[in-house]
């Protein structure tokens, strides 16, 4: 079974698509550094990787730069995010899981057996949302993101979108 993950894992295309999500989140890690206060978010793809803020193209392509520079000296850190969608996904998912055990037990045609047992929900997702910041950061290292960026390279910065939210797409390659 892990031989199998392994090796769906390592394909081209999903490497080439962890690799850029490591460094969206290590560009979004520059990024917040620099603009504490700004709402920043990110996603990638194979052909590299969107970044939704509010901030100039120079601020993003200078961020992207920095951040693939420290990652190839060995800032592998950066490619794990507390806010990324793993995160949030592995959270969503343990907290109903516990939920959904909790209350499937009794007899639950009845809705006061169910009642009766909303504070063990209630119990079981909070110890599932404990649970999952752990689980999420694992998640985020071993399956969504890769921190080798060795050979990678920032094409182009583009500003997508003038309205509300600025939209940049970063390009890159191997």
């Amino acid at each position: 079974m892990f031989r199998l993950l392994r090796e769906l894992l390592d394909r081209p295309l999903i490497n080439r698509i962890r690799r850029n999500h490591g460094l969206e989140h290590a560009t979004i890690h520059v990024l917040s550094s620099r603009y504490p206060r700004r709402s920043i978010a990110g996603r990638a793809d194979a052909q590299g990787f969107f970044i939704l803020g509010n901030l100039s193209t120079e601020a993003i392509a200078q961020a992207a730069q920095e951040a693939l520079q420290r990652m190839q000296v060995g800032e592998q850190h950066l490619a794990i995010h507390p806010n990324c969608g793993t995160n949030l996904l592995t959270a969503g998912l343990l907290a109903a899981l516990g939920s959904y055990l909790a209350l499937s037990g009794g007899n639950t045609q009845r809705w006061r057996d169910r009642l009766e047992r909303l504070p063990l929900a209630v119990m079981s997702a909070v110890a599932a949302l404990l649970v999952a910041q752990p689980l999420g950061t694992a998640a985020q290292r071993h399956l969504t993101t890769r921190s080798d960026v060795d050979g990678m390279q920032i094409l182009s910065v583009k500003r997508l979108h003038r309205g509300r939210t600025a939209i940049h797409r970063i390009f890159t390659r191997d």
